[in-house]
């Protein structure tokens, strides 16, 4: 019987695709085909006792590497199913313990630990300096020095003429003041600094007496100030860095833990807005670092009126899958829309989608990973 050369060619190929079948499901089987051993030891029954000859001084013969006892009722414990993950401890750590941070003319310390054992180092930094501390209030968070001018180390510090001004002249009094206050993150503080003087020979002055002056009482610092503020940071930074392991714990300033910056503001445990207690220009700074650095793309911005148009997707949505070997990188695209709005002198952040997305993000999961970054 005269048969077709495609009848041949089949058949003569059919174990090359059976042999390709099974390899591949080999291939895909993994390891499935090797015994798992891991858990022989633990199911292994116990053997015989070694039996020494009647000669033998059993007091010299022991376990070279003894093996624990094993209790068969806990075996099963030491192979558990699920593997809980450990608790994300970095939530709580920033990148960097000491960091200077400047916004809007202003400029601070931003300290990974609790004001309550930042307070004694401060303490103890103005008195190392020849400073001293002349006022404190731990509730406020304040500390204030007493007169610079009769110390050369002090005049250093605070940038004074090396020579004291004579008896006829009349030298500007100067102190340094120190707001030690909670970090908007929890478990964070803040340590702000400033030089005041007696005379109106600059933007720091005030005409204060000898009681504690109000942190809020002087205006803004000039360039120079508040590159000599920069400079005192990063001094006081350098010396709480050197005196780590030597920390101690104030009670008095603990109290300025109890009121955090940030609340998340729900309601029948939805969550409708984030509540900043701060002013719009720093809450507005916070929120805009927060989103970059959760990754999550800002397409356009407008301070003056309070929104930021966001990509709130999952890492789900935003990948394309198996089609991305055939197509460019998934570009990022309005989803959500976060807004600020000052109110009662506290800022007022909410969240909103777009009409064209059908994602899982809601707004109050937008709101929730929002503020688990800002608190």
């Amino acid at each position: 019987m005269q048969v077709h050369s495609g009848a041949r060619k089949f058949s003569a190929f059919r174990p090359v695709t059976v042999a390709s079948g099974l390899l591949i499901a080999v291939a895909l089987s993994g390891c499935s085909l090797l015994e798992d051993r891991s858990e022989r030891y633990v199911n292994e029954k116990p053997g015989e006792p070694l039996t020494l000859p009647e000669s033998a001084d059993g007091s010299r013969i022991s376990q070279a590497m003894p093996i624990r006892e094993i209790n068969p009722a806990d075996a099963s414990k030491m192979y558990p199913s699920d593997i809980p993950r450990p608790p994300d401890m970095t939530s709580e750590i920033l990148e960097e313990d000491y960091v200077i941070e400047e916004l809007d003319g202003r400029t601070w310390l931003l300290i990974n630990d609790v004001p309550g054992r930042i307070w004694p180092g401060v303490t103890a930094y103005m008195n190392e300096q020849g400073l001293g501390v002349a006022r404190d209030n731990p509730q406020l968070g304040l500390l204030q020095s007493e007169l610079a001018n009769f110390s050369m180390r002090a005049r250093e510090l605070l940038e004074l003429p090396e020579q004291p001004a004579s008896a006829t002249a009349s030298e500007p009094k100067a102190i340094m003041q120190v707001r030690v206050a909670p970090g908007v993150r929890r478990k964070t503080t803040e340590i702000q600094v400033r030089k005041l003087t007696s005379a109106g020979e600059s933007d720091d002055s005030t005409g204060w007496p000898g009681e504690l002056v109000s942190w809020s009482s002087t205006g803004d610092p000039s360039a120079a100030r508040l590159e000599l503020q920069k400079r005192l940071l990063a001094d006081i930074g350098d010396f709480l860095k050197a005196r780590e392991e030597s920390k101690s714990f104030s009670r008095a300033a603990s109290g300025m833990e109890t009121k955090p910056l940030v609340n998340l503001v729900s309601e029948n445990d939805t969550a409708q807005a984030i509540r900043m207690n701060l002013d719009y220009g720093r809450a507005w700074a916070e929120v805009n670092r927060a989103l970059t650095e959760l990754e999550n793309p800002i397409l356009d911005l407008n301070r003056s009126e309070g929104w930021l148009f966001v990509d709130f997707r999952t890492a789900e949505e935003r990948d394309p899958g198996w089609f991305s070997w055939f197509s460019n990188k998934d570009k990022p695209r309005h989803t959500h829309t976060i807004s600020l709005a000052e109110r009662d002198g506290q800022v007022y952040v909410t969240a909103e989608v777009t009409d064209d997305y059908s994602g899982d993000r809601k707004p109050e999961d937008a709101l929730t990973q929002l503020f688990d970054y800002l608190y």
